[in-house]
């Protein structure tokens, strides 16, 4: 045996390799790790000097499966790669490996560098044959050994769990009591898990569900287990993807389960990793037994809220996919199908606040199918609901206030509970510091610093209840009670109300909706179809107009009679916006008005303006005593506007002066002016670009008054007429003015813009089409574009 050892191995060092399965092992079965450390005097007895041995122990408590996470093997491999080892020492082979093909690359690595491998039962030279052949069924037979063993393991624990007897670390809220689950005794942890369950019914989400928590500042326990000790809970804050986990675990609703998850292992970036696969089919589990232990809901509820969080998840326009619900304006959102093709139809916000209801097909490679504004669609559908909802009105209340009560109640709850665990906290610190003997300063000393953060703890526990008894109202008065009745009786008016949000209306819209499938009209006029699928199995249809997009975002009439009525009783801008803000008016685009968006309307529409905050109702004369002329006077005078004249005075084309002539006390000093020469160029400046007095301002087309023609008799092109002939906006053709792509000319009738398309100019502007041209200075371009057909 002796005689395979050479000089040339002594020559090189000899290295002993030590390894245990687990760290249980290394504590207990101290035997066979004295038998490997002991492998150095074999070393020395077989010629190894002792300078030569070396000990690699940085696999103890790690398995042989695998290479990748013992470091010790991976030196030796990599040591005995460069030549530099002599021999390799181990106690037998399922030391070095338990796998076949760390193994076999192990045999091939010593062969090629000439090292020996020693266990034992001998010594081995992986170039001699038969060495070879020991060595390879010994290798053989220890990868077998471990499957062997890991089958008998396994079986065992598959059949405990087909009969429903196996113990696993229970979830929270679950304990192990005589191999059978219970719930925790610990109440407070009954009712966070339980109020989780309610609020997700309520909310229709996990979104809402944690967020509810996260508002109330509630917290949330998670089990943690250890070896050989009581499990602890710890209490946090909730998140979703630990909400996810509890909802969609069956032990919740009483089943007994086992083998939800698959471990395979996979080739990632070339290393070999372990994968956890979800198994969603119960078919796949290995155990499952219904209402085998008590549980927090039912199967039946279990079930449906797997359903809602799937239809939740879902982001195509499938039929299934609804998606929880949100606070966009689209008030059917997830319950509108497209009328011709039945697909989903998504809420779209081609302009800020306005949505529309879509129906795509750019999944299947083509367009939209259809859109059409969403507005008149939800106020129709909420209008039929309203008047169909009329329940017994007392009924409704008191459950409404039942409901609002036992909310309350929840939350007072989980708050005195959690108040009760910290003064239990604090008493059992306090008593462990009474029980520590005075002398013993060491303990007495971290006994009092415990004390001290229990008390703390419990301060601030008590502070939050506080503020959250003051701010959430966690008890209703009399008071809250009778509003709670009012609003109860009248659904409209709590419809209306600011604090119900638009996910609160669209979740008592699923609560009557199942489905509406919208139709577009053509003939005899444009009109949608509506047809709605309520829970109950009745189908309603209704029609209502179908505009164009222009027409839908125009400003209503109404407004626009208010805004007169109100500019002729000398209310300023910011006065006629907040009135119809509380009037509860909206503009084309469904915004409330601010003074800006008043003056713009009162200015398309000729209205003349009201007063400012704060000014006099007299009027400006329009010349003083000196001859000076005010804006007024400029403005009536000569025909141009009030902004040009500001931007003569920002621009220093122009000096207003001081007029010595008295004058009623306003807010700001009016401007007045001398008629300069420098004046008289600007207003006759003015006056050949068409700006006369008693007519409107060029390029402000009042109704009645003819536009400029696409194209002129010459050739030339209007902005109009550009605009038609390249599908572009007004503001595209500004920008390519401002870049010297378009060579304007004022000739127009007003002093409108008119262009020369040569054949250069023609290039220019297909150059700046094909860069995406069109979308510059445009900033709708930017979006997507929905137009109702």
């Amino acid at each position: 045996m002796t005689t395979k050892i050479r000089p040339e191995h002594l020559a090189r060092p000899a290295l002993v390799y030590i390894r245990q399965s687990t760290l249980l092992q290394v504590h207990e079965h101290r035997e066979s790790t004295e038998r490997q450390y002991a492998l150095v005097e074999l070393a020395k007895t077989l010629g190894w000097d002792a300078s030569q041995v070396e000990v690699l122990d940085e696999d103890l408590g790690q398995s042989g499966a695998s290479a990748t996470q013992r470091k010790g093997f991976q030196r030796l491999t990599a040591e005995v790669s460069l030549g530099k080892v002599g021999a390799v020492l181990s106690l037998e082979v399922s030391r070095l490996a338990r796998s076949s093909a760390d193994w076999h690359r192990l045999l091939d690595l010593c062969a090629l560098s000439d090292t020996l491998i020693i266990d034992d039962d001998g010594v081995y030279d992986a170039n001699d044959f038969n060495d070879r052949l020991v060595l390879g069924m010994k290798g053989t037979m220890s990868d077998a050994e471990r499957h062997s063993m890991h089958l008998r393991l396994r079986g065992g624990i598959l059949h405990k769990a087909k009969k429903g007897e196996l113990v696993f670390p229970p979830p929270t809220g679950y304990v192990f009591d005589n191999g059978a689950l219970v719930f925790d005794p610990d109440e407070q942890v009954q009712k966070a898990l339980r109020l989780l369950f309610e609020r997700f019914r309520l909310e229709g989400s996990v979104s809402g569900t944690v967020r509810y928590f996260a508002r109330n500042k509630l917290l949330f326990p998670s089990r943690h287990a250890h070896r050989g000790a009581p499990a602890e809970i710890r209490w946090h804050a909730l998140d979703v993807p630990h909400a996810l986990s509890i909802l969609r675990n069956p032990v919740y609703a009483g089943a007994y389960v086992w083998g939800r998850n698959h471990e395979r292992r996979v080739l990632v970036e070339g290393v070999v990793r372990r994968k956890q696969e979800k198994l969603e089919a119960r078919e796949q589990w290995h155990a499952f037994f219904r209402d085998a232990h008590p549980g927090y809901i039912t199967w039946e509820q279990h079930l449906e809220n797997l359903k809602r969080i799937e239809e939740n998840a879902v982001r195509s326009g499938y039929v299934h996919g609804r998606g929880a619900p949100r606070n966009g304006q689209a008030l059917l959102q997830g319950l509108v199908l497209c009328g011709k093709c039945g697909r989903r139809m998504s809420p779209v916000y081609p302009v800020a606040h306005s949505p529309s209801y879509q129906c795509s097909r750019h999944n299947y490679g083509e367009g939209n199918c259809w859109s059409t504004v969403a507005r008149r669609i939800d106020d129709k559908v909420v209008e039929t609901m309203l008047a169909a909802f009329a329940p017994p009105e007392l009924d409704l209340s008191l459950a409404v206030l039942k409901e609002v009560e036992r909310q309350a109640a929840d939350v007072d709850r989980q708050w005195k509970l959690r108040l009760e665990r910290a003064r239990y906290e604090a008493q059992r610190a306090e008593r462990q510091y009474n029980a520590v003997e005075p002398e013993n300063r060491v303990v007495a000393r971290t006994l009092e610093t415990r004390w001290n953060q229990k008390l703390q703890e419990l301060a601030q526990v008590e502070h939050e209840y506080e503020q959250a008894r003051s701010t959430r109202k966690l008890e209703l008065s009399e008071e809250d009670k009778k509003k709670i009745l009012a609003l109860a009786r009248d659904l409209p008016g709590l419809w209306n109300v600011p604090t119900t949000t638009n996910s609160d209306k669209k979740r008592i819209l699923r609560l009557l909706v199942q489905e509406v499938v919208l139709s577009p009209v053509d003939v005899p006029k444009r009109t949608i179809r509506i047809r709605i699928l309520w829970k109950t199995g009745a189908i309603t249809e209704l029609l209502v107009p179908r505009p164009t997009m222009h027409e839908a975002r125009r400003t209503p009439p109404q407004v626009i009679s208010e805004i007169r009525r109100l500019a002729q009783q000398h209310y300023s801008d910011t006065q006629i916006a907040e009135h119809l803000n509380r009037r509860g008016f909206k503009s084309g685009l469904r915004r409330a008005f601010n003074t800006r968006l008043v003056a713009v309307l009162r200015t398309r529409r000729r209205i003349a303006a009201g007063r400012r905050p704060g000014g006099c109702n007299t009027r400006m004369p329009e010349r003083d005593e000196q001859g000076l002329y005010s804006t007024r006077g400029l403005v009536v005078h000569f025909g141009v506007t009030v902004a040009m004249v500001h931007h003569w005075v920002r621009r220093g084309l122009v000096t207003p002066v001081h007029s010595r002539t008295p004058m009623p006390k306003r807010g700001t000093e009016p401007f007045w002016f001398e008629m300069t020469p420098q004046l008289e160029a600007l207003l006759a400046k003015a006056r050949a670009q068409g700006y006369e007095p008693g007519k409107p301002p060029p390029g402000l087309h009042v109704r009645g008054r003819p536009r400029p023609p696409s194209r002129l008799p010459d050739g030339r092109y209007s902005t109009r007429g550009l605009v038609e002939k390249y599908g572009v906006t007004r503001n595209t053709v500004r920008y390519w003015i401002r870049k010297g792509i378009l060579t304007p000319e004022r000739t127009l009738p007003g002093g409108s813009f008119c262009f020369r398309l040569t054949p250069a100019v023609e290039r220019r502007i297909q150059a700046a089409l094909t860069r995406g041209g069109r979308s510059h200075g445009s900033k709708p371009h930017h979006r997507r574009h929905i137009h109702s057909h």
